[in-house]
């Protein structure tokens, strides 16, 4: 049996329902249709209450902390956020800020966003792959943009959107194989 793959997936929406969201599950859908996954969707909007006046990662209450727990351990981070005045909302960054500095190195992570219109689209490359940078999260190459026009009912009903879903699924698959493919080192005890 092949080894599933921890997708851990952000919906940095406040709202239900949520173009992000939608765009998020089809991510997963993707990802799910072509590797074996053990996902775990957090939706920003559910957990903010909790979180959202607290400022020490000490403070937070359980479930929070196993929310960062899940995001530190994933093999692949999806995250996704609308945009509002050419960046991510403020808490979505806000939750990110409790996440250990060192926790995402070298993982990938597959980078979405949304919004009102196509002048929001380089906030990808422009405001989230820095986010991730930071964390020397390895950021893959191409992120999933999409506005509001390519919605319908808060489901994805653009060929294009679909199209450019499935090419960023096809391009990290590379990438996600090799995570799962790599070898499980167990310690081993030294005999005296």
């Amino acid at each position: 049996m092949a080894q599933k793959l921890k997708v851990v997936a952000v919906s940095g929406g406040l709202q239900r329902p949520s173009r992000t969201l939608a765009l998020v599950e089809q991510l997963l859908e993707g990802l799910s249709d072509a590797l074996p996954v053990d996902a775990r969707l957090i939706e920003l909007g559910a957990i903010v209450p909790k979180f959202g006046s607290v400022l020490q990662r000490t403070h937070l209450p359980p479930e929070i902390e196993v929310v960062l727990r899940d995001i530190e351990s994933a093999d692949l981070l999806l995250v996704a956020s609308p945009i509002y005045r050419g960046s991510y909302t403020g808490l979505f960054k806000h939750l990110f800020d409790f996440v250990h500095h060192e926790a995402l190195i070298d993982v990938p992570v597959l980078l979405a966003a949304t919004g009102g219109s196509d002048r929001h689209a380089l906030a990808i490359d422009h405001q989230l792959r820095p986010l991730f940078s930071f964390f020397q999260a390895h950021t893959l190459p191409i992120g999933v943009y999409a506005t509001d026009k390519e919605f319908s009912n808060y489901r994805v009903s653009s060929d294009a959107l679909r199209a450019r879903i499935a090419l960023a699924v096809e391009r990290a698959l590379p990438v996600l194989r090799q995570r799962v493919l790599r070898p499980v080192v167990v310690p081993t005890l030294a005999l005296a």
